[in-house]
Parts: structure tokens; sequence; C-alpha cells
């Protein structure tokens, strides 16, 4: 067994949230070497305080199985009389207010819209407390956030926005903003400024969500893309009043919230992707009408419609199965593109539009090219070919952007006259 530890990012804490912090219906209880293991780590006092948080959040999540309860034991070397004493154990350091709502995370209830606003607030504040932010991220994933949980969170994440984008800036009609993963991709080639082109070519001015990766994946995303184009990133919401870049213009979350953006260690530290993988996708600063985004889940399409709807947008596009969760759809794959428009009573009407319809034929292919040595060089030369000349040579890249931006004007043109209808 080892007898210390010095990898941040590869230690008991970190093998076992990979094992028990998948989600409610795939989380495995750890086998009984890796608990030793852990037991072990724990007591050696060399813990990283959100790391430790994250795992026991994963852990109560999960349900804790008789064997596991060793692990319980060890936070404090006694039993532990209940969830209030357990909080107490775990969480010594969090603000005193955050005791009731603590309680109710590790009791896997749920929290209302303004518990969940408080908890927000703490989170993206720089007050002390990460084993606690670690716990409430970890919990809120696995046993998946309600709706009022994530409005609670999103009203505290506009809060901290930039002074530039508390500002009331012009209203863009047909504004539309683009989400992608942040996280980005490992071997496939993005397509993103060339559909935010499209759109602006069709009359659809285009904003586009980016910053750091917090991982899993580290090769390649959309942020590094931008940067490699030069674009346009905004500072203030006033800059709309300005021509639209060819790209679109770059919403980055570093210069829109600091707070968020400090939460990358912190995400990159508990291994897992919390409520931000989603939450971050839909903030609205701009006042955007059309969110065009993408779910690697099938089942998180309605909740996007609805965080949408939350976050000001009338109408939505979510691209289902596109290249590892981003907006490039699959050549080979069942792909297609679910559109939602607002209606006056607040609810959304959908319409779905299939990538294996007939019109879609000349652009599909057996299989997608799977990038076997991934650079950002190469991927940069592909768009700026591809936008000066209309093709590249590369008949899976020129097949999957043609794709993109057919599926994606058909979508757009469907929400317009859905508009058109409620005016």
């Amino acid at each position: 067994m080892k007898t210390s530890y010095s990898d941040t990012f590869d230690n008991p804490l970190v093998q076992g949230i990979k094992v028990i912090g998948i989600g409610k219906h795939g989380s495995k209880p750890l086998a009984s070497a890796q608990i030793e293991e852990i037991t072990h780590y724990l007591s050696q006092g060399q813990t990283i305080p959100i790391q430790k948080g994250a795992f026991f959040g994963s852990l109560l999540a999960k349900g804790v199985t008789e064997e596991e309860q060793k692990l319980l034991f060890a936070l404090d070397n006694r039993p532990l009389s209940g969830t209030e004493d357990l909080y107490h154990v775990l969480c010594p350091d969090a603000p005193s207010f955050l005791k009731e709502i603590g309680i109710k995370l590790l009791d896997r209830a749920h929290l209302t819209k303004k518990e969940a606003n408080r908890l927000g607030t703490f989170l993206y504040s720089d007050a002390p407390g990460e084993t606690f932010r670690g716990m409430a991220a970890s919990m809120l994933r696995i046993r998946y956030e309600t709706d009022e949980e994530y409005h609670g969170l999103m009203e505290a994440a506009n809060a901290t926005f930039s002074t530039g984008f508390q500002e009331n800036g012009p209203k863009i009609d047909g504004l539309v903003q683009l989400a992608e993963p942040f996280d980005g991709v490992e071997h496939s080639y993005m397509i993103t400024p060339l559909l935010a082109n499209a759109f602006q070519e069709a009359g659809f001015p285009t904003i586009v969500s980016l910053g750091r990766t917090s991982g899993p994946k580290v090769s390649l995303n959309t942020l590094d893309i931008y940067q490699g184009l030069s674009g346009h990133f905004l500072k203030s919401t006033r800059e709309l009043e300005d021509a639209a870049p060819t790209y679109g213009w770059a919403l980055h979350q570093q210069l829109l919230s600091p707070a968020l953006d400090k939460w990358v260690e912190r995400r990159r530290l508990i291994f897992k992707r919390p409520f931000l993988a989603t939450l971050e996708k839909v903030l609205n600063p701009c006042n955007a009408q059309i969110l065009v985004t993408s779910v690697f889940h099938i089942t998180y399409i309605e909740k996007m419609i609805r965080l949408a709807g939350m976050a000001g947008f009338k109408g939505v596009i979510v691209l289902k199965r596109g290249l590892e969760g981003t907006l490039a759809p699959s050549l080979a794959k069942a792909s297609g593109i679910v559109c939602a428009a607002i209606q006056a009573d607040s609810s959304f009407i959908s319409h779905s539009i299939d990538a294996t319809q007939e019109a879609f034929a000349p652009y599909r292919m057996e299989a997608d090219e799977h990038v076997a040595d991934l650079k950002l060089e190469d991927n940069l030369n592909l768009i700026q070919q591809f936008s000066k000349q209309g093709s590249t040579g590369n008949e899976d890249f020129d097949k999957r952007v043609q794709l993109g931006t057919r599926l994606h004007l058909q979508g757009l043109a469907w929400l317009q006259s859905q508009f058109s209808q409620n005016t």
C-alpha cells in the first residue's frame, strides 16, 4: 500500500470519485481494497478539501454500503450519530448559514429556489468552505438537479457577471447564442466558427459562449479555436452595437464572470462534471433570443429547453449525437436537432429535424472520421480554407459543415415562423 501521495489529480480519493461519482444510475460500490486504501489516505491528513467533499458527497448520494461505513468512521475515528454530526465533521469551516442547506444535501433532499440561490451565492464566493463546495457539487450532480435548484443557481451566477455585462446592451433582433461543452474534443475537428458565420450570413447575429476547459477532455476546445482565429472577445454588452465579426462575438467566461472561471480549477480537482457544465451553456448576459446548443445524453434535451426558457431565450435548437457532444453533427449516426419555441403561456412547442431525411443524404457517410493526432493548427486551417473557398478537400469535414449548416438553418427558419405566429 502506498504511504505517500503527491499527485493532486491521482490519489485514492480521485480514484474513488471515478467509481462512485458517475450518477445515481451508474455508480458502483467501492471494492474492499479501495476502501482500505482510501481509509489509509484519510488517516494521513493529506487530503485536498474539495476532493474530500466531492468524494463523500458522491458516497452519500450513491448510498453507503455496510462495508463503506468504514469510510464514515475514518472521518473522525468514531461512529457518527447522524447527518448533523456528519455535517459538522465533514464541513467544519463552512459558514454557519449553510448548515441547514448542507444537512438537506447530505440527506439527498431537494432545495427550494431560494435555498439554491443562497447556495450558489456561496459556491461562487471566496468564503471558506472548500469541502462543502465539493460535497454540494457532487450531491447536486449525482442525484440530478431539479429545475428549482437550477433556477436558483442560475440567478446566483447572473449576479456574478462583470460590470460590462450588468449593463443593458442593445436589443438585437434574431440574436443567436451558440454554446457547446467547454471541454471540447479529443479526436474530431470543430466547426463552430463556420456555423456562426453561416448564421450571420442568413441574418442572425451570433455570440459564441466559451471558456477554459475544466476537463476531462483537455485537447482542444472552442476557446482555443477563437483565440487561434484572433476572435473578438466581448468585454461589455455595449460592444454588440458594433458590426458583428466574421465568426461572431466570443463570450469568454473569464471576462463574463471571474467567479465562475475560478471553478475551472475546482472542477479539475474533483474530476467529474458538476452542475456548471450544464448551467454555463445557458447563461444569457446579452439577451440573445435563440440558444443553439448540444447535448451528449439525449435525456438532457428537455432539460436544456427548460433551462433556456429560464434564461430568457425565446427559441432553442439542441443538436443530438454531435461528435463528442459538440455542435458538429455525426455523418454516420442518427443525428439531428430538436427545435423549441416559447408560447404565450411560457410553455414550449417543439419540432424535430432528423439528419436521416432524404434531403440530407448527400452529406451522410458510412463512418465519422476519427482524428488520431488532433492539432489546433490543422483545425484552424480547415476552418479558414472552408471559409474562403467553400471546401477543403477533406470530405468528412466538408460534409459535416454542410450538414450542420443546413440542419441548423432549417431549425432557425422554423423558429422564425413560430415567432411570427406569436406576434
